[in-house]
């Protein structure tokens, strides 16, 4: 399904105490699939409680470069997703842009 060239990274972020994800998985997660001949993100997931929230996320960081920390996918996030778990997304998107840079200096 992915390509030789894919990575999958995990970045996490802690919620609030009264968010249905805290209470499933105690954190926040988004697993991204990331070319790195691109350096774009090709598919992902989150621990989402609701199926619309993972699809939501998604469309946030598809095609997206990952090759640093953009301050604008930041804003988008802020300007677009509504929900308790917002800071937590740009926690964990912060998370795993800096494993993946981390990865790209060790393997690639």
């Amino acid at each position: 399904m992915y390509s030789r060239s894919t990575v999958y990274v995990v970045g996490h972020g802690r919620t609030s105490c009264d968010n249905a994800i805290t209470s499933n998985f105690k954190i926040f997660f988004i697993g991204f699939v990331i070319d790195t001949a691109t350096d774009v993100v090709v598919d992902l997931e989150c621990s989402a409680t609701i199926s619309i929230t993972n699809r939501f996320v998604r469309e946030l960081f598809i095609d997206r470069s990952f090759g640093s920390y953009d301050p604008e996918i930041e804003k988008e996030i802020t300007r677009r997703y509504h929900g308790t778990s917002q800071k937590a997304i740009i926690t964990a998107y912060k998370d795993a842009v800096k494993k993946y840079i981390e990865i790209r200096q060790k393997y690639y």
